[in-house]
């Protein structure tokens, strides 16, 4: 009988350790969540001060500081990656990593169109292509609110651990898009400081356009009739030679790589060009894609009253490694 207790003591001491590691998993999973929800609001808070000020109009300007809070969009995912997951948070991680990829994407995407959404010819399309990344943002906020917290408040209550109250564990509310103003255009412009969607005015007299020349990366020029080997990350920034053919000075011209097939693109706003004369623009891509085969497409954008525009693109067969 003696033997008997001892063994039954025994089994229960072992399940009350495996329930206390366990809700030691949970509580540290659904702190993890709140604190890592905390930070990404606070790298959107730098967003929209960024935003809000419009770096003075000076889109290269405002560029690379959205592409710096980008890197701190991408640290906040990777650490959303390394959390420990308990089995029973697994559904609210799949949405959490949701919410920080969405997150990610659209301060990526933002940074793409901000220098021409603060320059005249292509604004409107880039306002209207900024506001589209606010809705991500907001469906970020309702990713998380409306699915990520039930869950993991759903783990916690099953495992009979306190949600809220001043002894529970609590869970991050705040929100990443702060207004939703933010989702109209004319909000969006009237914060750029941005000539915004005004319609340009009508051609100057005389012929207007450019040629793209050549495209190269690191010096190297690249072919058009045999795959060129890119290195994926960092992502590859994409020079642009081209020249103006006109008889014109054109102003805000936007040169724009993509590759075909993914979400990595990039787009630069050279602010004039001299008729008759050659100039460059330098392209980054926003994301690093894939390892693979992909065509690489790199534009510069016709201007008001260019008529020729088959010289104004070109396409190459590009492996990234």
């Amino acid at each position: 009988m003696a033997i008997l207790i001892v063994l039954i003591l025994i089994v229960l001491g072992v399940h009350s350790c495996q329930v206390s590691a366990r809700n030691s998993a949970l509580k540290d999973y659904a702190n993890g969540v709140s604190s890592l929800i905390q930070q990404s609001n606070q790298t959107g808070d730098q967003l929209f001060k960024e935003l809000s000020t419009g770096a003075g109009g000076n889109g290269q300007a405002l560029q690379n500081q959205i592409n710096q809070t980008r890197v701190r969009a991408q640290s906040d995912l990777t650490r959303a990656q390394g959390l420990s997951v308990p089995d029973e948070m697994r559904p609210a991680d799949q949405n959490l990593l949701l919410t920080m990829h969405m997150r990610l994407d659209g301060i990526g995407n933002i940074a793409t169109e901000i220098q021409p959404a603060l320059g005249t010819s292509t604004s409107k399309d880039a306002i209207n292509a900024i506001a589209s990344n606010m809705a991500r943002f907001y469906a970020s906020d309702v990713v998380y609110k409306g699915y990520t917290t039930p869950l993991i408040a759903g783990a916690l209550n099953a495992a009979a651990i306190s949600v809220g109250g001043t002894n529970g564990v609590q869970i991050e509310g705040g929100q990443f898009l702060p207004d939703l103003q933010w989702l109209t255009p004319q909000f969006i412009v009237g914060k750029l400081g941005s000539q915004g969607a005004a319609p340009a005015g009508k051609p100057t007299p005389g012929l207007h356009g450019h040629s793209l020349d050549s495209v190269s990366v690191a010096g190297t020029t690249l072919q058009t009739g045999s795959t060129n080997t890119l290195t994926a990350n960092p992502p590859p920034k994409f020079t642009l030679s081209f020249t103006n053919t006109g008889h014109n000075t054109e102003h805000n011209i936007t040169c724009k790589v993509t590759v075909s097939g993914t979400s990595a693109s990039g787009q630069t706003t050279v602010s004039q060009t001299t008729a008759g004369q050659s100039t460059t623009c330098d392209v980054p891509l926003s994301t690093a894609p894939a390892a693979g085969s992909y065509t690489v497409t790199a534009t510069v954008q016709p201007v008001p009253g260019e008529k020729n525009t088959t010289n104004n693109t070109m396409s190459f067969p590009v492996t990234f490694q």
